[in-house]
């Protein structure tokens, strides 16, 4: 290993496996892998962090002299709300984040959760445990309509899922236009409860941002169709949750599929765990076998990318983030427009 070679505290978690390919880092970097309690004895000197446990704080708890040497942060998380601060986003530490992993598997929760609903598929589950049989109609999903807010690579990718499906697909994104390649028409965010109205469902996918925390408000859920299916596989924070429950509990939207939560683990009190219907998920859409693989991967690549670099890090890594924005404005050269 060279003596210039990259310096990378890998803040990881008891709980959770180091990177499968921890030896492939080590051989271009020294590593020092640590958690969040020793993360501020890892920091001094490193120009790479590697936050492997994504829902971690720590850099924030640590920032300041620490921090100097920093160039590179890398979460391997698609959303980036529970890393970002002033501090960081007024720095020149370029960030990075796992955007690309999670779109297909995200995109396959959503059609489930669709045709789950469709087909009436968790209540043919109760009535087997009830031992009854009980024969029933079901809905034709295609021809049926989708709002996807958020039009990044996952929304993308739920887009052109549901389309496969016969579902009719409209995107939701911080600018409205016409003749998008994945989404067709996409509306403007801001006008929101002026044609939710129109969709049959309504998938939440945004990033979390200040803009985007708790656009689906009471005024949105009340501009929703009383047959509506609501699905959140975003950011709990992106809903409204106490205005969400009293809708489902006065039936003013059909149901709600929701995998992300204001706070979780979601609290065994929460009326939605008893509502039936809602299908509650423990934030798994994306978690498909191997996908801790494809995460280290990605990092290892970028790596080496770094250890390489030639040019400014923001034109030589991949998935850079807009630290203003809150996400990857072009998740890669080949993924089209990606704003919100």
């Amino acid at each position: 290993m060279s003596p210039d070679s990259p310096v990378v505290a890998l803040l990881g978690s008891p709980a959770v496996a180091p990177p499968p390919n921890l030896a492939e880092i080590e051989a271009l970097a020294t590593v020092r892998s640590c958690t969040a309690d020793d993360l501020g004895s890892a920091l001094p000197g490193a120009d790479v962090l590697l936050v492997w446990d994504f829902f971690s704080r720590a850099l924030r708890d640590n920032w300041g002299p620490a921090t100097a040497d920093l160039r590179w942060v890398h979460v391997c998380a698609a959303g980036v709300d529970s890393l970002l601060f002033d501090d960081l986003r007024e720095s020149d530490i370029v960030v990075t984040n796992a955007a690309g992993v999670f779109d297909q598997p995200i995109a396959e929760f959503v059609l489930a959760s669709v045709l789950a609903r469709d087909k009436q598929l968790h209540l043919t589950k109760r009535l087997q445990r009830e031992r009854a049989w009980q024969h029933r109609e079901t809905t034709r999903t295609a021809g049926t309509s989708a709002l996807v807010i958020g039009t990044g690579g996952i929304g993308r990718a739920t887009a052109r899922l549901l389309r496969a499906a016969g579902v009719r697909v409209t995107g939701a994104g911080r600018t409205a236009r016409e003749n998008d390649p994945d989404l067709g028409t996409v509306l403007a965010t801001d006008d929101l409860a002026a044609y939710v109205g129109e969709f049959d469902n309504v998938v939440a996918i945004a990033p979390l941002t200040p803009q985007t925390e708790r656009m689906i408000d009471a005024d949105v859920l009340s501009a929703m169709r009383s047959d509506a299916h609501l699905i959140n596989v975003g950011r709990g924070q992106l809903v409204d949750e106490p205005a969400l429950i009293e809708a489902l509990a006065a039936g003013r939207i059909g149901a709600a599929s929701l995998d992300v939560f204001t706070d979780e683990p979601l609290a065994s009190s929460s009326p939605l765990w008893a509502m039936e219907n809602v299908a509650i998920s423990p934030h798994m859409s994306g978690d498909v076998v191997g996908w801790r693989d494809v995460l280290a991967d990605q990092f290892l690549a970028n790596l080496r990318r770094y250890v390489g670099a030639g040019a400014p890090l923001d034109e030589v890594l991949e998935n850079v983030v807009d630290k203003q924005r809150g996400y990857v404005v072009a998740a890669s050269r080949a993924a089209g427009d990606s704003r919100l």
